[in-house]
């Protein structure tokens, strides 16, 4: 009898200890899928990015807002969206509309502080119309869809960092757009554009999931 009660319970360990064993195979393969998954979006985003058609004609500017920092100062990716955009509008001079809603640590919308920079950099303040309510990149559509209809606008030009510009212009697209593309660089500090780009090839499965699969936004 316990030769017998201590060979089932070998068994039951043996048992466990390969329950064990497949579970974390399965695990580390899971982990393994995962990892060249994502690795797989990030160079999807890249791909992308460096695939944007030149602008052509274009009759108005769409600028897509960044951080203001506490003192009030644009953020680097904020400031080059900003040269990019004067940029192209000295390129060909049209109605811009900046876009971004003021966040709990801005002192300012970063919509009102973008006017006022690009005033300062000589754009006609009369030529710039101002969306201080949009909090992500399909309110700036939506929002800036509504201006430049009222305006009889269909062919704006998306300006905002370069890994971002391909889901904007998306975005754009399903807002109603015939969207043109102008990146400005992401800062090439290795955390900064690791941070940008992994963030952005998150930001494109839920565009796929809100498009596709109908998840709430």
């Amino acid at each position: 009898m316990r030769k017998q009660e201590h060979e089932n319970e070998t068994q039951k360990a043996t048992r466990k200890r390969s329950w064990r064993k497949r579970f974390f195979r399965v695990l580390i393969a899971l982990i393994i899928v995962g990892v060249f998954a994502y690795g797989a979006l990030i160079g999807f985003v890249c791909y992308r990015e460096a695939h944007v058609p030149a602008p052509t004609d274009y009759d108005s500017i769409i600028v897509l807002g960044a951080q203001v920092k506490t003192d009030g100062e644009p953020s680097v990716q904020l400031r080059w969206r900003l040269d990019k955009a004067l940029e192209m509008y000295r390129a060909s001079p049209c109605v811009m509309v900046v876009c971004g809603a003021q966040g709990t640590d801005e002192p300012r919308p970063e919509a009102v502080v973008m006017l006022d920079l690009l005033v300062a950099d000589g754009v006609d303040s009369t030529m710039v119309y101002v969306d201080a309510t949009s909090m992500d990149t399909r309110q700036n559509m939506d929002n800036a869809k509504a201006i430049l209809d009222s305006l009889g606008l269909s062919r704006p030009l998306i300006v905002t960092s370069d890994y971002h510009l391909p889901r904007a212009m998306a975005i754009a697209a399903d807002a109603g757009f015939a969207p043109q593309g102008a990146g400005s660089l992401c800062r090439p500090e290795l955390i900064y554009w690791a941070k940008n780009h992994g963030r952005e090839a998150l930001a494109w499965v839920k565009y796929w999931l809100v498009k596709y699969v109908g998840l709430p936004l």
